[in-house]
C-alpha cells in the first residue's frame, strides 16, 4: 500500500505539499497540483481519513447513536441521515446501543478517538454532563426524537403529547367507553410526553383508573405482555393506545389470540407511522411522524454545525398526523 512519502517522491515534491493538496489548507500550483494528481492516480494511493483529520480535525464522518437497530422507526431515520449525509460528501458511522448506558459510552469513547466531525444521538441514555463534555470537546451533536432533560444542546422531533391527545380523542369519535394505554420507557421525552397525553385526555373521565396502564418498553413482546396484563385486569376494555407501532402490532397479535375482533370489540392505535403497520390485518391506526423529514433535517443541522454555519442551540418540532386504517374503523354506538 503506497504512503505519503511514496507519492511525494514520485511526484518530486515535500511530504508537506502534498498534505496541502489533499487538505486543501494551502496553496499549490496547477502544474504541482498535475504532478501529484498523476503520482496519486500512478500508485493508487488512498489517503487515511484519520490521519487527514488529526491535521485539519475533518475526517468527513459523522455518527448516528441509535436504541435499537430491530425497530424500524430508526432504520428509517438511518436511511435519511445517510442519504443526506451522502449529499454533502459524509459518511455515516452506525451505531446500535442495545438500550445499554455503558455500550454507548464505549461507542462515544471510540467515536472520538476516530475524530468523528459530530455526533447524531437517538437515544435516550445519554446524559447532560455527556452533551456538556462533547461540547467542550467542540464535538457538533444534535439529540434526534429524544434529550436528556435539562440539557442545552439542538433537537429535532415532534408533538409526541399534541399525538397522543389526537389518538385518544379518535378512539372516543369511533366509540370507546374505556381506553387503555400500553407506554414507552418514562425515561424517554417519548414515552413520557405519549404517557401524558393519554392521562390529560382521560384522567378526567368516570371510566378512568390508573391500572388502564401498562408498559410495553417500545418492543413487539412488551405490546403482547401488556395486552394480556390489562384484559385480565380489564376485560372491558374496548380501546388501546399503543406509544409506538411496535407495540401496537404486539398488542394486535394477543388481542387476537385472545379471540377479541380488532376494530370490533377492541379498536386500537399506535404511535410512529412506520410501514410494519400496513402488512398486519386489519392495518394499524397510527399518529404518524414524518420520520424522513426528522432524519434529514437532523443530518443538515448537524453538518451545519461542523461546517460552522450556525453556532446557537436550535429545537424543531414537527407536526404529527393521524391516519385512520382499519384497526378503527367501525361505526359509533349511537349509528
Amino acid at each position: 500500500m503506497a504512503t505519503i512519502r511514496d507519492v511525494a517522491k514520485l511526484a518530486g515534491v515535500s511530504v508537506a505539499t502534498i498534505s496541502r493538496f489533499l487538505n486543501k489548507n494551502g496553496y499549490v500550483n496547477e502544474d504541482t497540483k498535475l504532478r501529484v494528481e498523476q503520482a496519486i492516480k500512478t500508485l493508487q494511493y488512498e489517503p487515511n481519513a484519520i490521519a487527514r483529520g488529526l491535521a485539519g480535525r475533518k475526517t468527513g464522518t459523522i455518527a448516528l447513536i441509535f436504541p435499537d437497530i430491530t425497530n424500524p422507526f430508526f432504520a428509517e431515520l438511518a436511511r435519511a441521515v445517510e442519504d443526506v449525509a451522502r449529499m454533502y460528501g459524509y459518511t455515516v458511522i452506525l451505531c446500535n446501543s442495545d438500550n445499554q448506558a455503558d455500550k454507548e459510552q464505549t461507542y462515544i469513547k471510540v467515536l472520538k478517538q476516530r475524530y468523528v466531525d459530530g455526533i447524531l444521538f437517538a437515544s435516550y441514555n445519554l446524559r447532560s454532563d455527556d452533551v456538556e463534555a462533547l461540547k467542550s470537546e467542540k464535538i457538533p451533536l444534535v439529540m434526534l426524537d429524544r434529550a436528556p432533560r435539562d440539557a442545552s444542546c439542538s433537537i429535532v422531533s415532534s408533538k409526541h403529547l399534541e399525538g397522543a391527545q389526537m389518538a385518544v380523542q379518535h378512539l372516543m369519535d369511533v366509540g370507546c367507553k374505556k381506553i387503555a394505554h400500553i407506554y414507552g420507557p418514562q425515561e424517554t421525552v417519548t414515552g413520557r410526553e405519549r404517557f401524558i397525553g393519554y392521562e390529560q385526555s382521560v384522567k378526567h373521565l368516570p371510566w378512568y383508573s390508573p391500572s388502564l396502564v401498562e408498559p410495553g418498553y417500545f418492543r413487539v413482546d412488551g405490546g403482547m405482555a401488556a395486552v394480556e396484563n390489562l384484559m385480565q385486569r380489564h376485560p372491558d376494555i374496548d380501546g388501546i393506545f399503543a406509544g409506538n407501532d411496535t407495540m401496537a402490532v404486539g398488542a394486535l397479535k394477543k388481542l387476537q389470540r385472545l379471540g377479541l375482533r380488532v376494530p370490533d370489540q377492541v379498536a386500537l392505535v399506535g404511535f410512529d407511522g412506520i410501514d410494519l403497520t400496513l402488512i398486519v390485518e386489519p392495518e394499524i391506526t397510527t399518529v404518524a411522524q414524518p420520520i424522513y423529514d426528522m432524519g434529514m433535517l437532523s443530518t443538515r443541522l448537524l453538518i451545519k454545525k461542523i461546517e460552522g454555519d450556525i453556532q446557537e442551540e436550535q429545537t424543531h418540532l414537527f407536526d404529527v398526523t393521524l391516519i385512520p386504517r382499519g384497526s378503527t374503523e367501525r361505526k359509533r354506538n349511537d349509528e
